[in-house]
């Protein structure tokens, strides 16, 4: 299907995508990996009258640390997360996870910005910088500002970046000491997760001293299973992971859709969760 018409730009530098994105409004889209928007263009279900390419602004790409904490450009494709040693040593559950996105042309060309950006519930990535306690960083007309993963996604398709808003980087705390996994279930390779789990597990003398469970795809947003967090807070062996995994449901609204029923989501969410726990934990 052929999209409908739309202005182009292709800034030089950050400073100048926040110039077009401010004269564009809410009628403008930004251009990253293209993974996400040119789906949306082709069938028409996106209409901007001005599409803001930022593939070739510097800056926005590769990943650094400061301090306790990794820098990872917006820009970054999900290729070079997957394989960045950086990444590799400090934030596992990223690269793994990243791994598992779409398949490798996508995973070429898509980037980590663009990802969470499109704040789709179903993707994997948004879950998984939700349970490394991120942060996302946006440059817009009035400057820089920090954005918590739990604050960032605040509807279907939407993210709490303003119209006029360019998502930089994404700063991510090294769990070094954190045993990890995600887990989906999908129907065929290289589609959407029906639900996922993103697992982060410290242990202490063989039990769980803290855990971290999001989800993917069990609500208009990515989520904390938080009475699973608190359930699975001394766990020492797979019967009290699993007692604790039955309340990875709760406090969640998924959707009835082609793929499952609200309730056949709920079991997966419970299932996964006991699967990644144990996984995380080297109890599996």
């Amino acid at each position: 299907m052929i999209p409908p018409a739309f202005d182009y730009a292709r800034p030089g530098s950050i400073e100048e995508a926040v110039r077009a994105l401010a004269d564009g409004g809410e009628d403008a889209k930004v251009l990253a990996g293209g993974q996400s928007l040119l789906p949306l263009l082709r069938m028409r279900l996106a209409f901007p009258e001005l599409v803001v390419d930022v593939g070739r602004v510097p800056g926005l790409s590769g990943v650094r640390e400061d301090g306790d904490t990794l820098v990872i450009g917006a820009m970054t494709t999900h290729h070079d997360v997957i394989h960045d040693p950086l990444v590799r040593r400090h934030a596992g559950l990223l690269a793994a996870a990243t791994a598992t996105v779409a398949d490798p042309a996508v995973r070429h060309r898509g980037t980590l910005g663009g990802s969470l950006a499109h704040a789709d519930p179903a993707g994997d990535l948004p879950a998984v910088v939700l349970a490394l306690d991120a942060e996302l960083v946006a440059q817009g007309p009035g400057g820089r500002r920090v954005i918590p993963a739990r604050e960032f996604f605040v509807d279907y398709l939407q993210s709490a970046l303003a119209p006029d808003e360019l998502l930089t980087e994404v700063r991510v705390p090294k769990a070094d000491g954190w045993g990890f996994h995600y887990e989906k279930f999908h129907r065929v390779a290289q589609a959407w997760a029906i639900v996922g789990v993103a697992a982060l597990v410290r242990r202490d003398d063989g039990h769980i001293a803290e855990a971290r469970v999001a989800l993917t795809n069990m609500g208009a947003t990515p989520l904390r299973a938080h009475a699973a967090e608190e359930a699975l807070a001394g766990a020492g062996d797979a019967e009290a992971v699993a007692r604790a995994a039955r309340e990875a449901a709760d406090g969640t609204h998924p959707a009835q859709d082609t793929s499952a029923s609200p309730e056949y989501r709920a079991h997966l969410a419970r299932v996964l969760t006991g699967r990644a726990v144990l996984t995380a934990a080297g109890m599996g």
